[in-house]
């Protein structure tokens, strides 16, 4: 376990990357062809981890639940996050990992309520989530590289 949560590290410094780098205009457009934008995709994600490893565990979410109800499955980019939802996205996208990290160590994930995710992948265990967590992450930093592309066509 401790390789996925390395590997969900640095996937979070891939898009903690494009995040500092891409203009803040850019962050908010949604190409022709997109339903969100690379802002949404990063927030969504910081919010999933939470939803998938600590919800379907029966823990207690780490995340602000005004955030987790703003970027879960299901909602679109609407409108553009103040600096300080920007601030604490980009904090929280390395702290909530490494805090899952401590609580799967320390034993937190004690229970876990089987689900079928979007893709159709059974998940059975906390073990099951973290490591689908990855690939979910993978699926959104494919959807950033498209979106970055494509503004950068439009320019």
């Amino acid at each position: 376990m401790e390789k996925l949560f390395d590997l969900i590290l640095k996937n979070r410094s891939i898009l903690h990357n494009h995040l500092q780098n891409t203009p803040k205009e850019k962050l908010f457009e949604i190409p022709k062809g997109f339903n969100n934008n690379i802002w949404w995709n990063i927030a969504h994600i910081v919010v999933s981890e939470q939803l998938l490893i600590y919800g379907l565990s029966g823990q207690p979410l780490v995340a602000p639940q005004d955030l987790v109800e703003k970027y879960r499955k299901g909602t679109k980019p609407n409108g553009v996050p103040s600096d300080a939802e920007i601030e604490l996205v980009s904090e929280l996208m390395f702290s909530l990992p490494k805090k899952t990290a401590e609580d799967y160590k320390a034993g937190v994930f004690d229970s876990f309520k089987p689900y079928a995710t979007s893709l159709k992948i059974e998940l059975n265990s906390v073990e099951d989530a973290i490591a689908y967590d990855l690939l979910h992450e993978g699926i959104h930093l494919g959807t950033i590289t498209a979106l970055k592309k494509v503004l950068e066509r439009n320019s």
